[in-house]
């Protein structure tokens, strides 16, 4: 079976996509990167295109767009809410601190 490899996100620079590589991955997620290697030529390029892309199998893209929405709102500081118990969490929190759900796990 071949796998059909999906653009998933695209990171400011290699040590972004490789920390979220290892995210995804410890979710069992294969990643491949691509791009990194236009780093070296940044102030040559337009910014966007020194981005390190993060490809994902076409099956893992629901599952990978979940952790990764997560990692953004953890970056931007947005408050979320608990879908178990319906507490207002602010963005520091992995899990709601009033009942312990976890955000990224379904119901």
């Amino acid at each position: 079976m071949s796998v059909h490899w999906v653009v998933v996100y695209r990171a400011a620079n290699s040590l972004e996509a490789h920390c979220l590589k290892g995210l995804l991955e410890s979710d069992n997620i294969s990643v491949k990167l691509t791009g990194e290697n236009l780093s070296s030529a940044a102030g040559e390029l337009p910014a966007n295109v020194v981005e390190v892309g993060l490809w994902v199998d076409a099956s893992d893209v629901a599952q990978a767009t979940v952790i990764l929405q997560h990692y953004e709102q953890q970056q931007l500081g947005e408050e979320w809410q608990c879908r178990h118990c319906n507490e207002i969490n602010e963005a520091q929190f992995e899990v709601c601190w009033q009942c312990g759900c976890d955000p990224s796990e379904s119901e």
